[in-house]
């Protein structure tokens, strides 16, 4: 069986690659009153005159977003939100497998991009951290700068920043390897979206001095008016 087909299968049958389980196990109404009424009402008040203590009392300290309008999905484009939840849950597996982190799939039936802010803004009081996924560009990157200007809690968009990291670590242990300062190098970046753009700050962050990026039609020239303004800028 191909992989496509075999992962086609698998989703299938676990129809969800992610569960919510209880910490507690809940025997009795002794158990009940204490996770709910009457004895809840404890920590919501507490809560209330100490907001901060939200991350002592309930999951938020360990808790993300995975966040998603379905315009960018991993190479296949523009397919919707619905078409987008697969791989919303696989980003949500992941968070738990390799950092035991709860993360919860939330795709968005919107492509406006105020509409996108205002209700990821809304929900932000659930969670510790907001992971935006596959977002089209340019709408994503005034999205993550508005998010993170609004909210008090971490805003990261794993197209851009995820892939800027990798791109750098790979970038500094190859100059390691041949020798070479990353300021006397040329590189040459093909596809500026969200991720190349991303790439293209923080390699410039780190001491790139020069560097040319491609787009579909070949390098950027600044005149093209097809361009937004991120990559006019670098054009």
């Amino acid at each position: 069986m191909d992989i496509m087909k075999e992962s086609l299968a698998l989703h299938k049958k676990l129809k969800g690659k992610i569960t919510i389980a209880n910490k507690i196990d809940i025997k009795d109404k002794s158990d009940l009153a204490l996770i709910y009424t009457p004895g809840v009402a404890s920590a919501c008040l507490h809560i209330k005159d100490h907001q901060e203590s939200a991350y002592e009392l309930t999951g938020k300290q360990n808790t993300v977003a995975v966040i998603s309008d379905g315009t960018a999905v991993l190479g296949l484009g523009d397919i919707g939100p619905l078409a987008a939840m697969p791989v919303m849950e696989g980003k949500c597996a992941i968070f738990k497998k390799f950092a035991g982190i709860d993360a919860i799939p939330i795709v968005l039936n919107t492509k406006d991009t105020e509409e996108i802010i205002q209700t990821v803004a809304a929900i932000s009081p659930s969670f510790g951290g907001i992971n935006l996924e596959d977002i089209s560009a340019p709408r994503c990157f005034e999205i993550e700068r508005r998010l993170n200007e609004m909210l008090d809690i971490p805003v990261f968009h794993d197209d851009q920043y995820g892939t800027a990291i990798v791109s750098g670590a790979a970038l500094l242990n190859a100059l390691r390897l041949v020798g070479k300062n990353i300021d006397e190098i040329k590189v040459v970046l093909n596809g500026p979206g969200s991720a190349g753009i991303a790439i293209t700050n923080f390699l410039t962050e780190l001491g790139v001095k020069d560097m040319v990026l491609c787009g579909i039609d070949g390098i950027l020239e600044p005149d093209d008016k097809r361009l937004n303004d991120t990559q006019k800028l670098y054009a």
